[in-house]
């Protein structure tokens, strides 16, 4: 395996998916990656010699954040979001959906678990 953005990226799979497996590379950024390195996005891992792995690498750790960066980033501007006391930081911190949902009913993966009914009782 090809290890790539400190993640260790499959070598069956083509150049583009596999950095997808990079948390912070999607589709489009993958497609610039390999555009800007000039390496196809049709080759497959395993059939990339060591220059283009490094040339990869560089690009990435150019001008990209990602993995562990990028996740303390994210974590980062949350607890901003909380300190501040905004909006979106108390539904944060009271663990509710954030962007508008509806929370009478749904809202189970956000709010966990699941409400038992009460059954009625029977006469």
């Amino acid at each position: 395996m090809a290890r790539i953005g400190g993640v260790n990226v499959p070598v069956d799979k083509r150049v583009v998916v596999a950095l997808t497996y990079i948390y912070g590379i999607g589709t489009s950024l993958a497609n610039r990656i390999c555009e800007g390195c000039g390496i196809d996005k049709n080759v497959r891992v395993s059939a990339l010699s060591e220059e283009d792995v490094v040339k990869i690498r560089n690009f990435i750790r150019a001008g990209c954040v990602v993995e562990a960066d990028l996740r303390k980033e994210v974590a980062m501007n949350i607890k901003f979001l909380m300190d501040i006391g905004c909006y979106r930081g108390l539904r944060h911190r009271k663990k509710l959906p954030v962007r508008g949902q509806r929370t009478h009913t749904n809202a189970r993966t956000r709010k966990g678990g699941s409400r038992l009914a009460v059954a009625a009782k029977k006469k």
